[in-house]
């Protein structure tokens, strides 16, 4: 190996890619290297539930043997390892969604997004941990570990994504895909100091993604650079017959966008500032360091207009009506008779197919997921079906709306990514709607089906990472991948590096050789 193992771990995709395609370290190497980080790291960060070593070193072992047309031919990332979040299916490795009603489950086939990083050549390192089927904001509600924010160990890494925001942030993985339902992949992005992409809805399959709330769920890129995101998006998306709310268009030149972007010249762009989406609430650092970074986006040329989207008061509550009613539809279908977990009944308890069901769930689930199925299957009710969820399909008709207004007025909208950074464990767990509040900069973009990235914008007072929110219009994913890269490369230029280099990684310092 050329370089030491915790020197190769910090270079971003993109530069392991370089050099795999330079022939200056092979695709066994990485995986290797990033095997060593998740031994030395998993003790003290736990996100990994499963690691699929033999099956990451086969693949990588299978890339390596390839002629040097067939890897010409291949994506630039080919040959850099990924991590998986555990909600999306993978052939032959277990995929429980961190749920106990899951636990075992091999599946018999590949998510889409699974196929298209085999064709690609890029090896699997394993599945990451989550909120048991992707419902919490911190990773708490795993039925099988908590994740561990790498910046500070005593904190949460943000949720549902914990797992793979972690690994990533911890050099356990220079890339993960994530799923986002209301903040999924921003929010953990944002607490630990890593890029989070959501897609434009249906923009990326969703075939394989193990079903939360069907309108809302999108896989999408978790990584360290705004560059490493849009490579990544590349390979994922495009259309897929098997899902039917796939785009029939195929993958937007986010990477060239990110690229154009590092040049650092934003004249002509208009950014809209969300009024809804500050102030109150808000922690002062969070907003010290978003509006420095908008200071940053001026100085190079952007022009910034503050826009108003007056339902987005509404959108937290809108969010925690319809996301239920869908989870309570999606769930029924684990019911004990066809896969995962089945309890029978004691023997003096009449044994019949409904009360196996209800044994199944009540040791299958856990306290949020019932919490949620509770939450919608009331809200779906003969009687409160119109005044609640078709009430909130309204709302979500008006936020839509206040997105195609604020566009009419500027070509990509910013915010914050989360109100706070990463809290301590345990400090919002015996109050879900502060929990909830987390989402509350995040949820409109699941709402509406829009594009929206979290980037780290810099360090707060208490030293914890804080995340910028770049939003642009449907379909059009590349608008923000060019201001993203522009601001990482100005905040960069400030903290005269990354801003992973401030965080103290006990766990690599054995691994200098």
């Amino acid at each position: 190996m050329t370089q030491a193992t915790n020197e190769l771990v910090k270079l971003s995709a993109a530069e392991m890619a370089a050099a795999v395609r330079k022939g200056e370290v092979s695709s066994r190497e990485l995986v290797d290297a990033h095997l060593e980080v998740i031994e030395a790291a998993e003790p003290s960060i736990k996100a990994f539930l499963k690691v699929s070593a033999d099956v990451a070193r086969e693949q990588a072992d299978a890339f390596d043997a390839k002629s040097a047309d067939e890897k010409a031919a291949l994506p630039e990332l080919a040959g850099v390892p990924i991590a998986i979040k555990d909600m999306i299916v993978t052939k032959g490795i277990e995929t429980t969604a961190a749920s106990k009603i899951l636990e075992g489950w091999i599946p018999p086939y590949d998510a889409t997004v699974i196929e298209k990083l085999k064709a690609a050549g890029m090896p699997i390192l394993g599945k990451t941990n989550l909120d048991e089927f992707a419902q919490g904001s911190s990773t708490e509600h795993s039925a099988y570990q908590t994740t561990h924010n790498p910046w500070d160990t005593e904190r949460v890494p943000g949720g549902s994504g914990g797992g793979s925001a972690s690994a990533v942030a911890a050099f356990e993985a220079p890339l993960a895909l994530g799923t986002d339902t209301g903040g999924s992949i921003r929010q953990p992005g944002a607490l630990t100091g890593t890029v989070g992409v959501k897609p434009t809805y249906g923009g990326v399959s969703r075939f394989g993604a193990i079903a939360m709330a069907s309108s809302l769920d999108q896989i999408g890129p978790v990584s360290r650079t705004v560059l490493d995101s849009a490579l990544l998006q590349e390979i994922i998306g495009g259309n897929d017959r098997r899902d039917s709310t796939s785009i029939p268009e195929g993958p937007r030149p986010m990477a060239a966008a990110a690229r154009e972007g590092a040049k650092r010249d934003l004249k002509g762009l208009k950014v809209g500032l969300v009024k809804e989406l500050g102030g109150e609430g808000f922690q002062p650092g969070v907003e010290a360091r978003f509006n420095e970074a908008v200071k940053k986006l001026e100085d190079m040329g952007a022009e910034v207009v503050e826009v108003s989207c007056p339902h987005f008061e509404y959108a937290l509550g809108a969010y925690y009506i319809i996301m239920p009613s869908e989870v309570s539809s999606n769930l029924a279908r684990y019911d004990g008779m066809r896969y995962g977990l089945r309890v029978m009944p004691p023997a003096d308890v009449p044994q019949t197919a409904a009360n196996m069901m209800a044994y199944t769930r009540e040791a299958g689930f856990g306290d949020e997921v019932k919490r949620r199925i509770i939450l919608g299957t009331y809200a779906l009710s003969a009687g409160y079906y119109d005044a609640w969820y078709g009430s909130a399909q309204k709302v979500r008709t008006l936020i839509i709306e206040d997105f195609r207004k604020a566009f009419e007025q500027a070509d990509v909208l910013v915010a914050p990514t989360s109100p706070s950074t990463a809290f301590k464990f345990g400090e919002k767990m015996d109050d879900p709607l502060a929990m909830y509040m987390n989402d509350i900069a995040t949820i409109p973009a699941n709402l509406a089906g829009v594009p929206a990235m979290s980037i780290p914008a810099g360090l707060s007072d208490d030293g914890l990472p804080v995340g910028f929110q770049f939003i642009a219009p449907q379909q059009r994913d590349e608008v923000m991948y060019k201001p993203a890269a522009a601001l990482e490369a100005a905040l960069e230029e400030d903290w005269n590096g990354p801003i992973w280099k401030d965080l103290k990684a006990p766990w690599l310092d054995g691994l200098a050789k």
